[in-house]
């Protein structure tokens, strides 16, 4: 089973993300290291477990939002492009809102592989001029705590699902109250051989191994990791 760390950046820092709740985001407060910048908080999750993917959520990109910094820099680009420079052996996982083939075109020129998020798509034309035009691509299935949200047909069929799938359950990221296993459990059943990976909720290891049963072929963790609720050789455990 495959553990991705996540980090959620704004305005170039890495902010806690709880619940979906973006516009409450503050800074991350770590027990791993006394520092939110990136390339610091990357460092102190390797030193932590030699992670291979590292989720990475853009929301200045995600939101549209300006940088309060730079009002003319509208994603964290330069930031992610100095994570994958530093750590060329890391595979990055990157949702940057991307809706347009422009958006597309722009993070493309990194060696990252991009997140089609569902939220990001009002009809099934717009989300297929993008899974058709790119690739190495993860579909995120979002939902919000008001339900989910993209192309209902995305959610009812996979005929146009990549390989790798993220159940994203916004409602439960960062608020400590345990995974979604009903709303896996209800992709899981059709989603046959994809690789389905859980987003939101990881508490523990317990949380993990009932992940782990219920068949999903990873989890993405944040708060778990910055509070020190898993271990490097809880981590190790999951990999036997």
């Amino acid at each position: 089973m495959q553990i991705i760390p996540v980090i959620d950046l704004l305005n170039g820092t890495v902010v806690h993300a709880k619940k979906g709740e973006r516009h409450n985001y503050q800074a991350i407060a770590s027990a791993l290291t006394p520092s939110s910048q990136p390339l610091d908080i990357v460092a102190a999750l390797l030193a932590l477990y030699p992670f291979e993917q590292l989720y990475i959520a853009d929301l200045n990109a995600i939101q549209k939002l300006s940088n309060t910094q730079d009002r003319t820099q509208t994603n964290n680009l330069s930031v992610v492009a100095s994570i994958a420079q530093r750590y060329p052996d890391l595979t990055l996982w990157v949702d940057a809102g991307i809706s347009n083939l422009a958006e597309l075109d722009l993070w493309s020129q990194l060696n990252i592989k991009l997140i089609l998020g569902s939220e990001n798509f009002s009809s099934m034309e717009q989300y297929l001029a993008i899974y058709r035009a790119s690739e190495k691509t993860i579909l995120s299935l979002d939902f919000m705590p008001t339900g989910y949200q993209g192309p209902q047909a995305l959610l009812e069929s996979t005929e146009h699902w990549p390989h790798d799938v993220i159940v994203m359950s916004l409602a439960h990221v960062g608020a400590n109250q345990g995974v979604n296993q009903q709303l896996l459990s209800h992709i899981k059943a059709k989603a046959g051989d994809f690789n389905l990976y859980a987003a939101g909720g990881v508490r523990d290891i317990a949380d993990l191994n009932t992940l782990k049963s219920l068949g999903a072929h990873g989890a993405l963790v944040a708060t778990a990791l910055h509070t020190k609720q898993l271990s490097h050789q809880q981590l190790t455990s999951l990999k036997q």
